[in-house]
């Protein structure tokens, strides 16, 4: 027997099943996708209405169908910063690669390894959760158990830093401010 989420569930979004498949097929390029693309889709929208049922389901569907495609082609972009080893012993076609190419990418791996490194480490952490695993502002501000604002703060400390250390001469962080500031920052932002 069917509870009162899976009523409103049938009643508030299936319904709207037809029109959402046309804006799928209408903003999403990979066709063979659609299906799963849906499904995942409808996954979210029961398990937050779970917690709280929106005001406007129809909206609410669509948007989260937004959310869900941006989120895609999100990850799809994000690229591994971790070593590859050599390259000889990868798929890569060695002789279009120049020695000096070769040896140039790897010392940008190494600056950024390291600059990440240097990072103070609470902002190491919410760099790393938030630029390279790809999570949400609000996941990363729950699993470390600091405000969205401290997340906000840590991001973009950061990006500035590690642009400074990669692209402003190599300075980076200063050796001195590896957890004071750090600190500081968590302490004045928390409430």
């Amino acid at each position: 027997m069917p509870n009162e989420l899976d009523r409103w569930f049938v009643e508030e979004i299936l319904v709207h099943e037809e029109a959402l498949t046309r804006f799928l097929y209408r903003h999403w390029p990979q066709r063979d996708e659609l299906h799963d693309l849906r499904q995942e889709l409808y996954a979210r929208v029961y398990e937050a209405a779970g917690k709280a049922l929106p005001t406007q389901p129809k909206a609410f569907l669509f948007a989260s169908a937004r959310h869900l495609m941006a989120d895609r082609i999100r990850r799809s972009k994000v690229v591994s910063i971790e070593p590859m080893g050599d390259f000889e012993h990868s798929h890569v076609l060695v002789d279009e690669i120049s020695p000096e190419r070769w040896f140039s990418g790897r010392q940008a791996l190494r600056r950024l390894s390291a600059a990440l490194d240097r990072l103070p480490r609470r902002c190491r952490e919410v760099v790393w959760l938030r630029r390279v695993e790809d999570l949400s502002q609000k996941e990363v501000a729950v699993r470390l158990g600091i405000s969205e604002k401290v997340v906000e703060k840590h991001i973009a400390k950061g990006m500035r830093l590690l642009a400074d250390a990669l692209f402003g001469g190599g300075a980076g962080v200063p050796a001195g401010d590896a957890d004071g500031a750090d600190a500081r920052a968590t302490r004045g932002t928390q409430g």
